[in-house]
């Protein structure tokens, strides 16, 4: 079911997100705001394209043509069925098509594994700026069974449950900071977007150690993070721009415990890109 979204144009009027089929016949939401260079970006999970518009704001003040857009299963896009990896790699595709084919990719978070597993898979971009990627090298990793078990979950009308089995097992957030989370009213807004942890968590299996593809591709890479973030974070980011040949790692200080800055990650876009 697609539900409603209005984004804020560049002069504060709300208007209608665009849509895209995708391959497979999923509608795929996406907006964008600026004139420029286009940078489309990918969010990281438990998120919809109403959570970039600072990012999104930050890279047209900069010069860029920003793209936001909703991952399938979340905000105004649709969702089939037992959705693969590859799926959200069309959707991506479909995005970039839609805006011109002509674009950098910035992901965050699992978004960043998105983006590369995306180029791994031959879809064109002209540059990637991965922030943060959660990826565990195979260290860690979330159990085989998880992403059967938030299926479950959602399949048995338990969103709520699903949400926090995969803030717990699937991202690795303390207990404190999970009950945390259940008890604000931010929890109400990530309920809708439990399906998304299923494919969130399928993502992860097949990119969280990154294959040969993913370390070559074509494109060039740029990696970043903040100087005060979770430790994996560090690990990993640090470990992919090393193993990926000519990949640019940039520690962003304003970017803090996994929440990228916007001026300042518009300012790296900008520097390496323009």
């Amino acid at each position: 079911m697609l539900r409603p979204c209005r984004m804020s144009d560049a002069r504060g009027w709300l208007t209608p997100m665009k849509t895209v089929t995708s391959a497979d016949g999923t509608p795929i939401a996406y907006d964008g705001t600026g004139e420029g260079p286009t940078v489309v970006i990918v969010n990281g999970a438990m998120s919809t394209a109403a959570d970039a518009a600072g990012l999104a704001g930050a890279l047209a003040d900069a010069g860029f043509r920003a793209v936001t857009w909703d991952r399938r299963a979340r905000g105004s896009s649709g969702d089939a069925r037992d959705s693969t990896p590859e799926r959200e790699v069309e959707d991506l595709a479909a995005v970039i098509a839609a805006v011109g084919g002509d674009a950098a990719v910035l992901g965050h978070s699992s978004g960043a594994m998105l983006a590369l597993f995306a180029a791994s898979r031959g879809v064109a971009v002209r540059a990637l700026f991965l922030s943060e990627p959660p990826l565990r090298f195979g260290v860690d990793e979330p159990a085989d069974d998880l992403a059967d078990r938030l299926q479950a979950l959602v399949d048995a009308g338990r969103s709520d449950e699903a949400i926090v089995t995969f803030q717990l097992e699937g991202v690795g957030l303390p207990r404190e900071m999970v009950e945390g989370i259940r008890a604000s009213d931010q929890f109400a807004t990530l309920v809708p977007l439990a399906q998304s942890t299923v494919y969130d968590t399928n993502l992860v299996r097949v990119a969280s150690s990154p294959s040969a593809e993913m370390l070559s591709v074509a494109a060039p890479v740029t990696v970043l993070r903040g100087a005060q973030t979770f430790p994996m974070l560090i690990t990993a980011a640090d470990r992919l721009s090393d193993e990926i040949d000519g990949a640019g790692l940039v520690v962003v200080p304003e970017s803090v415990m996994h929440r990228p800055d916007p001026a300042a990650t518009a300012r790296v876009v900008r520097e390496r890109l323009v």
